[in-house]
């Protein structure tokens, strides 16, 4: 008979290296994603979308960022497939290489002056690999960091490929702000300044590479390979059996996503740096303001695993979503008062809650699936929440502010987000400590009666005893 390696076997340098290879890739992935973010924000609208005005232009940006959301769902279906059939591992590097490639690429193309509607069909195809590879990328960070962390141990584990996305925030904005402030200030940064970033991701690529590679396999996914209880179908598996956990579990992401897009992504760059705008600050100081609440942001999300094995993931939740309730509305009259310093603290304070409603997250997405489907379900959840919470936040919050005339709408659209969020948060069960390597199914229950549960206020038992 096999002996089965678990997480508690692993050393605890293998389990410290394995956290090491997650946030260095996932913090490559996100630089990547953040930096169109705030390439969209600023100067895209110019450079790709001239012909169609400056108000529309921006909007048309903006749907750029939101484009790859779609294809989200594309990324995790591809890599969940692969990642349950042959291994977390080699879908952390395949995601790593495509989107390193595509946001080098970017860095490289033509603008509309010189190469007409060409210029944004190619920014939107490129657009839509990043969405493909940021679709699969998740699920595989998170999964190899829980999966190799001991029980009592996986919420902070856990948080560590979550920091990945605060920590690429931080060196995207910083590096933006590089550019704008230093290296190519003025018109330097649209006419050239804004390609160094993109270009620059060859080289971080390269370093996740490396750490990549080294990490050892889960050791869950050897459990099953061993058992031989791979299954053929997993995406199919998933829908059929568990599909109201995806959805629930995508609805608790979906708020947390739209509000970090929201106010640390795109919008409020472009918002508060509008010349034209009731704001009208710099760039430079307005990155330095993201960047700044980013490592706060940073903080906090490891705060959130780190309280997410002191009182449950579920609880951490549920304060991380009351803490953005109460400060949705103040951190935008922050953001109007035209001041950076008031600006970063606004942003820094609505962080709080930001980082407590996702440290937690890898750990509850791990220990609410099936070993044989986990990689499907936590990715598909994660990408779905991505595309009703993120994908088109900033372009929606453009639209509302221009149509009511006041940045407070945004708050509103916001608030509508999280109260979604926080009834499907109370809908799921938290489970702690279970076994990872268990196939064991969740008992049968009607769609209908698993809805009118989570309508009723009592929690979803759908995945009690996975």
């Amino acid at each position: 008979m096999h002996s089965i390696p678990s997480a508690n076997d692993a050393p605890r340098s293998s389990t410290a290296r394995v956290a090491f290879a997650t946030v260095i890739g996932t913090t490559i992935e996100w630089y990547d994603f953040f930096i169109y973010g705030t390439a969209a924000g600023l100067v895209f609208s110019q450079l790709f979308f001239e012909p169609a005005g400056k108000s529309m232009g921006l909007v048309l940006a903006f749907a750029t960022v939101g484009i790859s959301f779609v294809f989200r769902p594309v990324g995790a279906f591809l890599a969940g497939h692969f990642g349950d059939r042959l291994g977390r591992k080699s879908m952390l590097v395949a995601t790593l290489l495509m989107m390193g490639l595509s946001t080098s690429l970017i860095g490289l193309l033509p603008t509309y002056g010189t190469a007409g509607i060409l210029a944004p069909i190619l920014l939107v195809a490129l657009r839509i690999l990043q969405g493909i590879s940021a679709g699969g990328e998740w699920g595989g960070a998170v999964l190899m960091a829980v999966e190799h962390a001991p029980a009592d141990r996986r919420g902070r584990a856990g948080s560590f490929p979550q920091l990945g996305v605060p920590l690429g925030m931080v060196l995207a904005a910083g590096m933006t702000a590089l550019m704008t402030g230093v290296v190519a200030p003025g018109d330097a940064y649209l006419e050239w300044g804004w390609r160094i970033p993109f270009l620059l991701s060859i080289v971080l690529v390269g370093v996740g590479y490396y750490v990549r590679r080294a990490v050892d396999e889960s050791p869950v996914f050897t459990a099953l390979t061993q058992r031989k209880e791979r299954v053929k179908a997993p995406i199919a598996t998933l829908l059929r059996r568990h599909w109201v956990l995806v959805v629930l579990a995508a609805l608790v992401f979906a708020g947390n996503n739209a509000a970090g897009y929201m106010t640390t992504g795109g919008f409020v760059a472009s918002y508060a740096t509008d010349p034209d705008g009731p704001v009208g600050l710099g760039r430079t100081p307005v990155l330095v303001a993201m960047t700044g609440a980013a490592a706060v942001w940073a903080v906090t999300t490891y705060l959130g695993g780190y309280l997410a094995d002191r009182i449950g993931r579920k609880r951490t939740y549920i304060v991380g979503y009351v803490c953005l309730m109460v400060t949705v509305v103040p951190v935008f009259f922050l953001v109007q008062s035209g001041s950076a310093l008031l600006l970063f603290v606004g942003l820094a304070v609505f962080t709080i809650g930001l980082g407590l409603a996702y440290g937690p997250q890898s750990a509850w997405y791990a220990e609410l699936f099936p070993a044989s489907v986990r990689f499907s379900g936590v990715a598909l959840a994660y990408a779905l929440g991505a595309v009703l919470g993120g994908a088109f936040a900033p372009m929606i919050a453009t639209a509302l502010t221009a149509a009511t005339g006041s940045v407070q709408s945004v708050s509103a659209y916001l608030m509508v987000m999280f109260v979604i969020a926080l009834a499907a948060t109370l809908s799921l069960r938290d489970r702690p400590g279970i076994d990872l390597t268990s196939e064991q199914e969740p008992p049968s229950v009607p769609a209908a009666t698993m809805f009118g549960n989570a309508g009723s206020g009592r929690e979803v038992r759908v995945a009690e005893t996975v």
